[in-house]
């Protein structure tokens, strides 16, 4: 799966993970999303819910859309710090695990046996990491249109890299892909960095567009002084 001459990308698939080790990012999975529909009660209301259907379509379809980073290298959007700055860390989490979930079951993009990592890495970890850092960004964020960019970037580039991180982890623990720690360490996460910058660029377009035209759906300016409008 990350050898030079092999497609590097964050889905894994069947057979990575011993049976213990994918057992036990299952039992993480469920617990992690179980806090998320619990959490996500209060910031679902008649205008948050059109939002959340909205991001969870976008992140599919960018999700299917690979795009090459090096030779026989590809990669694709993974959403947690979009879904989470438009819809919040917890709506966004599900968001990405509804993604992720049919991806598997429908489409084959990701194996079923390796979905509690998947989502684990994705949708729990990317999320996490990528609000937490928009939100230690956030006067950034509401003083213009260019500082909500720089913060949706940035956001985007560390759900990235530490959901790459994720995948490294589980590996460690129980990997047997054939191919030595080090290899798929250095692979992976190396090629996740570039990775990294196109999705914070996706990010970035998309979350100023929504912000320019509703800066009230945008979850991470909510209670926060807008000091310049967003407006271009």
């Amino acid at each position: 799966m990350v050898g030079v001459s092999e497609p590097v990308a964050m889905h894994m698939s069947d057979g990575l993970l011993n049976a213990p080790t994918s057992l036990l990012f299952v039992a993480v999975a469920v617990a992690g999303v179980g806090v998320a529909l619990v959490k996500a009660r209060g910031d679902l209301d008649d205008r948050t819910a059109p939002m959340a259907g909205l991001v969870a379509a976008f992140v599919f379809a960018t999700q299917m859309v690979n795009f090459p980073v090096l030779p026989g290298v590809s990669g694709h959007l993974l959403g947690g710090a979009l879904a989470a700055i438009l819809v919040g860390p917890w709506v966004g989490a599900l968001c990405v695990t509804i993604v992720l979930v049919v991806q598997s079951l429908f489409f084959a993009d990701g194996g079923v046996t390796a979905l509690g990592a998947n989502v684990t890495n994705m949708a729990l970890l990317g999320t996490a990491v990528g609000y937490l850092t928009a939100v230690a960004l956030r006067r950034l964020a509401a003083r213009n249109k260019g500082g909500l960019a720089a913060v949706a970037f940035v956001s985007a580039l560390v759900n990235t890299v530490l959901a790459s991180f994720g995948f490294v982890l589980e590996y460690a623990i129980g990997g047997q892909g054939g191919v030595a720690f080090g290899t798929v360490a250095a692979a992976v996460l190396g090629v996740h960095v570039l990775i990294g910058v196109g999705e914070g660029l996706i990010t970035a377009v998309t979350v100023t567009a929504v912000a320019a035209a509703r800066p009230d759906l945008v979850h991470l300016l909510r209670g926060v002084p807008q000091k310049l409008e967003l407006r271009a």
